[in-house]
């Protein structure tokens, strides 16, 4: 009975926060030239040329190392040998013996060539300096049938990298690279494009985007790799997903998980002449304990324009939906609040005849807004305008009878 009660407090607070929705429209450029990074808590988008870069190289952390390949643009990594000693007899008349290795589509670090048969992916642990060295020679494929022959021969702070370029008879262009671990201090990875034999910057500083909406390569079922697009998610966030056909939304009681294609590609289809958006799915953006945002997607268009749109709210208010006592249920939204709005969400299951109040306190403890709350039995929603006050923190006390409770509030 109390699940039935909170979901129908829920569905009073889809009525008040329609205006709290934020429409966000954004493009990959037709044929999905684009990589395009969006911050919900901002609202800020970066926008990457997809095909400026063919390696990533993980730098955030002196020991973490891993190594990613842009299968989005149709580079296919191939294991080619397991010894460094072989980089000399690698022969493109050899590709059907190559081993393919794809990027793990739920884990960033998890590249494709740390998929190869070393025990690090691409190379051994060197316990006489603390290297890593590299063993696995690797071919890249690209989509217009260039090959490329790749080997990272070290790491230790930095990537120590060699490639060379098939001319249809012979590798030319060898050239060997260096790319610093204090490179672009705060992104996660470092880019570096063999075909243009540069480091660009690829992505945003790691707490500037929440989401990448870009194509990739994933297993969509019975080993079959193909190339999709949607969404991947920052590892400094969590992602749920639930089906909400009637649109009420809550995110208590979820399944937050850390794969980064928990969006995905699959909240919409083709029909044969557009895409069908799933609608009744939602998505829960968590940054931590306090803040979740609600993610519904409204159209994509596709190949020939890249366009997207979507519609998102901050739902950290319904974190924790609180019991004064088994009589009284209690929630706040949006929080922080940027109209200086709030919804309030109240059941009063064993009405009395006492007042019920809701105050607002300022940090100093002084009383800036009072409000009589409705005494009967039942779900109420009531909305407070704060616009005369200031920006900043609130406590708002909700008291019944002789029971209370109080949330902090931010007001932008």
């Amino acid at each position: 009975m109390k699940k039935a009660l909170q979901i129908a407090a829920f569905a009073l607070i889809s009525l008040t926060a329609a205006a709290q929705q934020t429409n966000v429209t954004l493009s990959m450029g037709a044929n999905y030239s684009n990589e395009v990074y969006y911050k919900l808590s901002s609202g800020e988008s970066h926008t990457y040329t997809a095909a400026s870069w063919d390696i990533a190289f993980l730098r955030n952390n002196t020991f973490n190392h891993g190594i990613r390949v842009n299968g989005g643009i149709g580079i296919q990594v191939f294991e080619a040998a397991n010894s460094a000693s072989d980089w000399n007899n690698i022969s493109v008349a050899d590709e059907a013996s190559w081993i393919p290795l794809y990027n793990d589509a739920t884990n960033w670090d998890n590249g494709a060539f740390m998929q190869g048969s070393a025990t690090y992916g691409w190379g051994e642990y060197n316990p006489a300096n603390h290297h890593i060295s590299g063993s696995i020679v690797f071919v890249l494929k690209y989509a217009d049938g260039t090959y490329r022959k790749f080997i990272n021969e070290d790491y230790f702070g930095e990537y120590t990298f060699k490639y060379a370029t098939w001319n249809g008879t012979a590798w030319v262009g060898e050239t060997t690279v260096t790319l610093s671990n204090t490179s672009n201090p705060e992104n996660r990875y470092n880019y570096y494009s063999l075909q243009n034999n540069t480091e660009v910057v690829a992505e945003p500083a790691e707490n500037a985007w929440d989401m990448v909406f870009t194509k990739y390569v994933t297993d969509v079922g019975g080993g079959m790799f193909y190339g999709v697009t949607g969404a991947l998610h920052n590892p400094n966030v969590t992602v749920a997903k639930n089906e909400e056909p009637t649109g009420n939304g809550n995110p208590n009681g979820l399944f937050y998980s850390e794969e980064i294609n928990t969006i995905g590609y699959d909240w919409k289809t083709f029909n044969g002449t557009e895409y069908d958006i799933n609608s009744d799915m939602a998505y829960y953006i968590k940054y931590d304990e306090n803040t979740v945002y609600r993610l519904v997607f409204e159209s994509f268009e596709g190949t020939s324009t890249g366009n997207l749109s979507f519609n998102f709210e901050d739902v950290s208010g319904l974190l924790g939906l609180e019991n004064i006592t088994e009589g009284v249920t209690f929630g706040m939204y949006p929080n922080p609040s940027n109209d200086k709005k709030v919804n309030l969400v109240y059941d009063l299951k064993n009405a009395t005849a006492q007042e019920n109040l809701i105050s607002v306190y300022n940090i100093q403890g002084q009383l800036v807004h009072t409000s009589k709350v409705e005494a009967n039995n039942g779900f109420f929603s009531k909305t407070l305008d704060l616009s005369a006050l200031q920006n900043g923190m609130y406590i708002v006390q909700f008291k019944a009878g002789n029971n209370s409770i109080s949330k902090k509030l931010i007001l932008n």
